[in-house]
């Protein structure tokens, strides 16, 4: 039976309601009153008491003196929504994340995870259209209002370029909340891709390729920060899926054992990703000559992915996708690749046309090289772009990590895809001199 909070004589003018929870307070109340209000709504989960205590503790000191916003806090989370009320506020940090105990996370998501969704993880959260100070408008100050945002489904990857995401915290070295594991997320098998990719499938052809041009289907380098370590891995044809792991074995022809790889230089810093690797990730080709990623590992990996930046709707780029553990899911799509390949190709070709023209004394385009720029750094951005993939381990980077670009991250692979790159080469040797 719930026991009420007030002596049995003063029951008449009790603040406790009918059902033994104390009733609303008002930002006039002593600290320690508001919080036991709110933590009366906690809706428990992994994160300890003790944990979402010092965070609400923490969260009611900063608004203090903004008693409109405390009021409204006060009011949302009482209600459970019915009244969200107007943004509540903190200073954004330099990292975006919010120290508690020390232990670091997005603000937004920690309050969110107290008070509406104990599960939930950073990309499934999208604010709500009132909410002005929401966390991805990068503002000065961010809205940890838990009823301004939404829960979306999750796809098993998220953009660091959108959002921020929970890197290694003074207690916690590998990615996230110190003692909370995000839950897995759903297997997207092959028949799952999306609808724009099966219409690009659809719609474009292969060329043929015979297969004995190609004896391998792509190769595997192995680095730590910018530099290269061991030889460089192969996989044939005739082995479809390849495993890169943290183990020995020095032979294996199905297996890229990054535990083997000596270098006198190792950092620290990469000596401890390493021990994080385990189980690793396997790379499969699939069909004609899409790749399939799984990770096999304890540990989220990050993937940069022309495939992925399509697919989350946003153009190619440098744009980096965290992909958690159990996680099997496309990373790579043959035809799609072709599609933009042969676009973007035709339009450097005429744009180095048209430069040579500008320049040319000549009305004729035949005496020019066919696309000299193509054969420089617009080659090279193509393959880098639509012909390989980069994976880092443990650790992530990009515009919101400490790591800029993945040749600071402790230990991470390329992977050169050989179809895609024969495509692209007969492609341009097919370019025409003129635009005629």
């Amino acid at each position: 039976p719930l026991l009420s909070l007030a002596p049995a004589a003063s029951a008449a003018t009790s603040p406790v309601s009918a059902v033994g929870v104390a009733s609303p307070v008002t930002s006039s109340d002593a600290c320690l009153s508001i919080v036991h209000s709110l933590m009366c709504h906690r809706q428990g989960g992994p994160d300890s008491e003790s944990f979402s205590r010092k965070a609400v503790e923490s969260l009611v000191k900063k608004l203090k003196d903004k008693r409109d916003e405390l009021d409204a806090l006060i009011l949302a989370v009482t209600s459970n929504g019915a009244q969200p009320g107007i943004c509540v506020t903190i200073p954004r940090t330099l990292d975006g994340r919010l120290q508690v105990a020390g232990r670091k996370g997005f603000p937004h998501v920690v309050y969110a995870r107290i008070w509406r969704w104990p599960d939930l993880h950073k990309n499934e959260l999208r604010h709500t259209r009132q909410c002005q100070f929401a966390f991805d408008l990068k503002q000065d100050a961010v809205c940890v209002n838990p009823h301004h945002y939404e829960r979306i489904a999750c796809t098993g990857l998220e953009l660091s370029s959108l959002s921020l995401d929970e890197d290694s915290g003074p207690t916690d070295d590998h990615g996230g909340i110190e003692g909370i594991s995000p839950p897995l997320p759903p297997l997207l098998m092959p028949q799952q891709q999306s609808a724009g990719a099966a219409a690009v499938a659809k719609q474009t052809a292969l060329p043929p390729i015979p297969q004995q041009q190609l004896l391998f289907w792509c190769s595997i380098s192995y680095y730590e920060q910018t530099e290269r370590i061991g030889d460089t891995f192969k996989a044939p044809y005739q082995q479809a899926t390849v495993t890169i792991d943290g183990y020995t074995d020095p032979s294996s022809s199905h297996r890229f054992c990054l535990g083997q790889l000596s270098n006198v230089h190792r950092s620290d810093v990469a000596e401890r990703a390493r021990l994080h690797i385990g189980k690793g990730v396997q790379l499969s080709l699939v069909g004609d000559g899409d790749v399939w990623l799984r990770v096999l590992s304890d540990h989220a990996v990050f993937v940069s992915t022309a495939f992925l930046d399509r697919e989350a709707g946003r153009a190619s780029g440098d744009l980096v996708h965290k992909i958690y553990p159990g996680t099997y899911i496309k990373v790579f799509d043959i035809r799609q690749c072709y599609s933009e390949m042969r676009t973007q190709a035709l339009q450097a070709h005429r744009a180095s046309l048209a430069t040579a023209a500008a320049t040319s004394t000549s009305s004729s385009f035949t005496s020019l090289p066919a696309g000299p720029r193509l054969q420089g750094a617009a080659v090279d951005e193509l393959r880098r772009r639509l012909c390989q993939l980069r994976l880092s381990f443990v650790k992530g980077w990009g515009p919101d990590y400490p790591r800029k670009t993945i040749r600071e991250a402790p230990c991470w692979i390329e992977v050169q895809l050989h179809l895609p790159l024969k495509l692209l080469d007969d492609l341009l040797q097919s370019l025409p001199v003129s635009n005629s």
